[in-house]
């Protein structure tokens, strides 16, 4: 194994996947910071493969910081190298404003290339929780209200759907395989237009080491027991950009997570909008954005 002279030998050096696991950025962002950007510049064998130091994994641990705090990738470089004490520009400051009124025009003109191209750049270049909070899901919120009274909602709608369900249920099938957490099962209220909350819930549960069931419809409110035990769920999480009817949240919904041996979560627009009518029930309201409401079911659990 052929290393730069500058390192000695007993320096650690750890494989892609090792730092992919180690720091939580895939190995396809990994090298596109590296090509693109120049942020990191790891060692190589004779074979091409590449290597890195803890200093590099540490260097990613700072890109992450700064990406966190609304940092555009491409302006992270003049950053990483500044002293402690240089404050990031305020979020809103980079380029996601931008990023999210072309991705809401992709899907109301119906361009699938663009929005293929605006989907997998976003995933290349920043972690999954970045992208769901600063780019799907404010996305998916705009044109929600937008969608009210609009011709042709439908069609933008279904075909947004369509196009995270492949995406989305390609990544939990692999996620799925390579994580040890416990198992989710997530799926949408009766009420609910469709699936996006529910997607995004999927997304925001598997970055976090969930594995995930993913219904791609709502059960009879009966057989929810028998789905959580049967896949052998820690919790079941409902998604709804809707305020559903007053009879399932009040009693139904109710009556459920009493029935259930793990917890019922809310989550999306539907957990704002009902939240007075369940405090006082064993139902939990997760939040609105899917990985405040993953986050809160960890504290939960």
């Amino acid at each position: 194994m052929t290393l730069q002279a500058n390192h000695p030998s007993d320096t650690p050096l750890y494989p892609i996947r090792e730092v992919s696991r180690l720091t939580g950025v895939n190995a396809v962002t990994l090298r596109a910071w590296e090509r693109r950007y120049g942020l990191i510049r790891p060692q190589r064998t004779p074979k091409g493969h590449r290597l890195y130091t803890r200093e590099d994994i540490e260097r990613i641990e700072r890109i992450l910081q700064w990406l966190n705090r609304g940092v555009p990738v491409s302006q992270v470089t003049e950053l990483l190298d500044q002293p402690e004490r240089v404050e990031a520009p305020p979020p809103g400051a980079g380029d996601w404003p931008e990023q999210r009124q072309q991705m809401a025009a992709a899907v109301e003109s119906l361009d699938l290339e663009r929005l293929e191209g605006l989907y997998q750049q976003a995933l290349a270049l920043y972690p999954m929780a970045t992208c769901l909070e600063e780019l799907l899901t404010p996305v998916v919120a705009s044109l929600e209200e937008s969608w009210e009274e609009q011709l042709g909602a439908c069609l933008q709608r279904r075909t947004l759907e369509s196009f995270l369900r492949t995406r989305v249920g390609t990544r939990l099938y692999h996620a799925n395989r390579g994580n040890n957490g416990p198992w989710l099962v997530i799926s949408h209220l009766p009420e609910a237009k469709g699936p996006l909350w529910d997607l995004l819930a999927a997304l925001a549960a598997s970055d976090a080491g969930y594995r995930v069931h993913l219904l791609d419809g709502p059960l009879p409110i009966g057989e929810w027991p028998l789905a959580a035990e049967r896949l052998k769920a820690v919790a079941l999480v409902l998604c709804s950009g809707q305020a559903e009817r007053a009879d399932l949240v009040r009693r139904q919904l109710p009556r459920l997570a009493e029935q259930l041996a793990v917890p019922l979560g809310l989550c999306g627009p539907v957990a704002r909008i009902r939240a007075a009518e369940l405090e006082a029930t064993r139902v939990t309201l997760l939040g609105e954005t899917p990985q405040a409401a993953i986050q809160a079911l960890g504290e939960r659990l």
